[in-house]
């Protein structure tokens, strides 16, 4: 009976540790694929802080942004 119990504990423990490293992969390659800012709109922020960004400030951004994922 214990044994038991121990087992579909452990099952379930080593479920969520799976689970949760496949979720963890899923969200990675969504986000790489998919970024939530892009380009125009990291150009859009700068103009609107009142500067004209360069096509190279606005890939530095972008760059830095990526390695952060």
């Amino acid at each position: 009976m214990l044994g038991d119990i121990l087992l579909i504990l452990l099952g379930f423990v080593i479920g969520l540790v799976i689970g949760f490293f496949v979720a963890r992969y899923a969200m990675k390659k969504y986000m790489k694929k998919n970024p939530p800012i892009n380009e125009k709109m990291i150009e859009a922020m700068m103009s609107s802080m009142g500067r004209k960004p360069s096509q190279k400030q606005v890939k530095q951004v972008m760059n830095q942004m990526m390695r952060n994922m």
